[in-house]
């Protein structure tokens, strides 16, 4: 196995639990501490989903069949839950930044959108783990 295989999946897999787990305990905890963890989370996306797009390069190229399919599906998945934490947490979290807002009703938002974010993300895990024996 190449360096570079070992290193790509090793950002991909680390990014990934860091996001996915930050999203299910922000979803858990009703969005408290979200303000604090919205640039990482953001930042741990793009490194999955542009790792898994290299990954996706050295190892699928060319193929679509069965357990491409479902990484596709997958890919989906958390592209869709970056955009939504991005498009409902996002402004949420500069409006508790900037003060003098509704703070309950933001975290609020930054709950519900970590709540979608990590049911996409649970899926997303599923249809990696399953692709190979699709």
């Amino acid at each position: 196995m190449s360096i570079v295989l070992v290193i790509a999946l090793s950002l991909h897999v680390l990014s990934a639990v860091f996001w996915a787990g930050t999203s299910f305990v922000l979803a858990r905890l009703g969005g408290q501490g979200g303000e604090r963890l919205f640039r990482p989370q953001m930042g741990a996306a793009v490194i999955a989903v542009v790792t898994g797009g290299y990954l996706w390069h050295l190892l699928h190229e060319g193929v679509f069949e069965a357990p491409e399919q479902v990484l596709a599906f997958g890919a989906a998945c958390a592209i869709a839950a970056a955009g939504v934490q991005g498009a409902v947490a996002g402004p949420a979290v500069r409006r508790l930044a900037g003060g003098g807002f509704d703070a309950d009703a933001a975290r609020a938002r930054v709950a519900v959108a970590q709540r979608i974010a990590a049911g996409l993300l649970a899926a997303a895990l599923v249809c990696m783990v399953v692709a190979r024996y699709a």
